[in-house]
């Protein structure tokens, strides 16, 4: 290589790693709390934007997440950033792209031919919705799919095989119309006219794109079906140009795999979830919580097909909402100040309004959008008319607050006050007008909470009872790898500390139907520990199976009894840490009156417990390792050595067998 084209291809390469760079920086910009996608994103595209000569096939980019996390936002971003909005193709794989009808005989590759990518050059094809394009059904049988079969294909390398089967077809009925008219001789016009002797415009188009003719589709659809076979015959005579190139393309698969969200999302209409403990549950989220979910959607084959680079986005947290509302306000009071010179100030109550009453941490910015336009477009517009007829030029702003308790948008502008009214649904939803059902709230919640930090030894992430997502109040607990037998136990304990602390606290006969989930938990946990995990009198897995070749324990009765009893000493050691931790408990049930909610830290502070718990939800288990290893270490070094080395061995091995 020359030293002029050498200079002249690290010139190209550095110029286009700095726009890359630029890019990244102008998504971030634009695109709130995902800089860790964006990053990944970019540096997965990186070859093939800066050495497209090095790609033989798709690069494939994988992009999966709750709805509202920005997904398709950012591709479209990308592909105009990388000025490649003209080569640029999004097919909705659940059928419905624009394009994907009869036309295209819902293939893929027929999309591609009328897009602005030419075979063999680089282009960006995003498919998305892909968890509904699924292959098998939930019994693991094929389903029925007619749409978009070629993607694995393209997948796989890039190359497109044409639709021979088509072509047949199109051969084969011109060849029926021209043996019907040798067949029936001259006829009259009016059944000439019905006579199919020239392709149909789609026909046509099919003919163009499969065989890669230069000619016109008005030039084609002229052909005599002598002509059309002729072509056919040719096309398949040279076998060199068969495939269509496309493996030069950046393939973006994106959609929202449910099953992967299962444990973490459970209730979509939640808006109460703290979005930071949200974020981080949905955050630990990894490649084989994907390929998982993936497994029950599609064949072990087609899976391998996508690839293994999945990125995965969390859902958004406290920090991005936050800056999400300051800037789309922003935008508002600053449209209104163009349109009408009134300059609005927002106060903070705006903001903290909007997102107690926008947030749902499992769906992303819709919501969000939608609440603040309800929320602020029509009280803006108001309060411009209003201060318009007061005088205001920009010179001195209108100063807005958000009083939740009318609720209202409160302009001042000098001495001048207005109130305009607003809709706060969940913060409506959220109120426990009855004193009695706060306090039954209150108690039960808080005996959950209690005994959770004493035997767990750290806070749960939430405790609330003003709720608009259900009726009750609830805990949200850290999430645990391992339960050993103490803490199953426990979370069994935790489980009925609500009807304990009713108990406790207003009596047994006053005790209420509200437990019934707790004691659906319970149940299943204390089953678990007996018929499952062999934690009881009983070493098999007990269960029910109609499957001969299935092995297990089938005698089920038989534990009922010890559940009942794991259940019962469960209840009255709940009971029994009530009692010690009294005036704990009684300190909750005032914070959850007073606010509806108890912060972690309060609690912690409340037990003793630290406010900041290290490492995971595990028990230590390396530790007991450590230990366990010391322990076995000591005794064999003060073992006597009667014998030389096969002495001391002899030694080890009763020493081991005694402890054993």
């Amino acid at each position: 290589m020359s030293t002029d084209i050498h200079s002249e291809l690290h010139a190209e390469l550095s110029e286009r790693t700095k726009h890359l760079q630029t890019v990244a920086r102008s998504l971030k910009a634009e695109l709130f709390g995902i800089d860790d996608i964006i990053d990944r994103v970019i540096d997965s595209l990186r070859a093939w934007y800066v050495l497209p000569q090095l790609i033989s096939r798709p690069v494939i980019v994988c992009l999966w997440g709750l709805t509202g996390t920005g997904k398709t936002q950012l591709v479209r971003k990308l592909a105009q950033h990388l000025g490649f909005y003209d080569r640029f193709i999004e097919v909705q794989m659940d059928g419905f792209s624009h394009g994907s009808g009869y036309g295209t005989s819902g293939s893929i590759s027929a999309m591609l031919a009328q897009s602005g990518i030419a075979e063999g050059t680089p282009g960006i094809l995003v498919l998305d919705e892909f968890q509904r394009f699924r292959t098998v059904d939930s019994n693991r049988n094929d389903a029925k799919v007619e749409r978009y079969q070629d993607v694995w294909a393209l997948l796989s390398d890039g190359r497109l095989p044409p639709a021979l089967t088509m072509l047949r077809e199109i051969e084969s009925s011109l060849a029926l119309a021209e043996y019907e008219q040798d067949r029936d001789g001259p006829a009259d016009k009016k059944k000439l006219k019905k006579r199919k002797l020239h392709l149909s415009p789609w026909e046509a188009r099919e003919v163009k794109r499969c065989l890669k003719l230069p000619d016109t589709l008005l030039q084609i659809m002229t052909w005599k079906p002598s002509e059309v076979h002729a072509r056919l015959r040719a096309f398949r005579d040279t076998q060199q140009s068969w495939e269509t190139d496309y493996s030069k393309l950046l393939v973006f698969v994106s959609g929202n795999l449910d099953e992967m969200y299962a444990e973490t999302a459970q209730r979509v209409e939640d808006c109460d979830t703290d979005a930071d403990i949200f974020h981080a549950l949905t955050k630990k989220l990894s490649v084989i919580d994907v390929k998982k979910a993936l497994a029950e959607r599609f064949r072990p084959e087609q899976i391998a097909r996508l690839g293994n680079n999945h990125v995965i986005y969390p859902s958004l947290n406290r920090a991005t909402y936050v800056q999400l509302i300051l800037s789309i306000c922003d935008r508002y009071v600053g449209e209104i100040q163009e349109s009408s010179g009134v300059r609005f100030v927002l106060d903070a109550t705006v903001y903290e309004q909007i997102y107690a009453n926008a947030v749902f941490p499992a769906q992303g910015t819709r919501p969000l959008f939608s609440s603040i336009h309800a929320i602020l477009s029509a009280s803006l517009v108001n309060a411009a008319l209003w201060a318009l007829e007061r005088g205001a030029d920009g010179a001195e702003p209108v100063w807005l607050t958000l009083d939740a308790s009318v609720p209202c948008i409160v302009a001042k502008y000098r001495k001048a006050r207005r109130q305009f009214p607003v809709a706060l649904e969940l913060n409506r939803l959220k109120q426990r007008s009855s004193e009695d059902f706060r306090a039954l709230l209150a108690v039960h919640e808080a005996g959950h909470g209690v005994v959770y930090g004493v035997l767990f030894g750290r806070a749960p992430q939430e405790i609330k009872i003003n709720v608009a997502s259900f009726e009750g109040g609830y805990n949200s607990y850290e999430q645990r790898k391992a339960w050993s037998k103490e803490n199953l136990r426990d979370r069994i304990c935790v489980s009925l500390a609500g009807r304990a602390a009713e108990q406790l606290v207003f009596g047994d006969q006053a005790c209420t139907s509200g437990a019934s989930q707790d004691f659906l938990q319970a149940t299943t946990h204390a089953a678990q520990y007996v018929r499952h995990f062999a934690f009881g009198t009983r070493l098999s897995r007990t269960d029910i199976t109609n499957d001969s070749e299935v092995n297990l324990n089938t005698d089920v009765d038989a534990t009922n009894p010890e559940i009942e009893a794991l259940l019962a000493q469960e209840h009255a050691r709940a009971r029994a840490l009530l009692e010690t931790h009294t005036s704990s408990l009684m300190a909750v049930v005032d914070a959850l009156m007073r606010e509806g909610s108890i912060a972690p830290v309060e609690l912690a502070a409340l037990l003793d417990l630290p406010a900041t718990p290290a490492g995971e939800s595990t028990d230590a288990y390396a530790a007991l390792l450590a230990t366990f290893r010391a322990r076995k270490a000591d005794l064999l070094h003060a073992a006597p050595d009667r014998g030389g080395g096969a002495g001391l061995a002899a030694s080890a091995a009763r020493v081991l067998r005694a402890m054993a």
